[in-house]
């Protein structure tokens, strides 16, 4: 569990310099320049991502059952997963309602991709690695509206048009995802 723990920790906390320290974060990236600061927080960033999978994948071995998920657990799971996979590309593609109304889709989708592993598994590593992942993107999401409104941001308003690709792309790359790729890279099959 503490490779699981030290992943996030350096995953986690890069991403959340822009949260708690955003000073801080100008000033290095005046000192470093950007195109430094991005090597370096990519860096930090990889490191962490591959300990939580190497983590979390010692921490299955044993599991320590929690509680047991109820059955429409992993139906519901389902659902929330497909609404993150659309708000996704949705923080990419510019003009969509999507954006328009939750300004932060890619946050929210991390909230609800986070939120329905919570409901779908009822281990401790689980509620690590799900509960960390929640808990940052629910203070991510609130800072990043924090700074919107200090500094103004007007998100533009959607068109039907534009919330097209997102759909497609959310709903194809899910499908791919929960139906044959979840299975054969995390050796869990999200529906049988």
């Amino acid at each position: 569990m503490s490779i699981l723990i030290l992943g996030l920790l350096l995953f986690l906390g890069g991403h959340s310099v822009r949260i708690f320290a955003e000073d801080w974060r100008k000033a290095r990236i005046a000192r470093m320049g950007e195109k430094n600061w991005k090597t370096a927080y990519s860096v930090v960033s990889l490191i962490g991502f591959v300990l939580i999978i190497w983590g979390y994948g010692i921490a299955r071995r044993e599991p320590v059952v929690l509680w047991s998920p109820p059955a429409w657990a992993p139906h519901l799971a389902g659902l929330l997963t497909l609404a993150a996979f659309i708000l996704f590309p949705a923080a990419h593609a510019p003009g969509n309602h999507f954006k328009a109304i939750f300004r932060h889709p890619m946050t929210l989708a991390v909230v609800l991709w986070a939120l329905a592993h919570l409901l779908a598994n009822g281990t401790l590593n689980a509620l690590v690695l799900f509960g960390a992942f929640l808990v940052w993107a629910v203070l991510d999401f609130a800072a990043a509206l924090r700074r919107d409104r200090v500094e103004g941001v007007v998100y533009p308003k959607g068109t039907l048009s534009r919330d097209v690709m997102p759909v497609v792309a959310g709903v194809v790359i899910w499908v791919a995802f929960a139906f044959f790729l979840h299975g054969w890279l995390i050796g869990v099959k999200p529906f049988g």
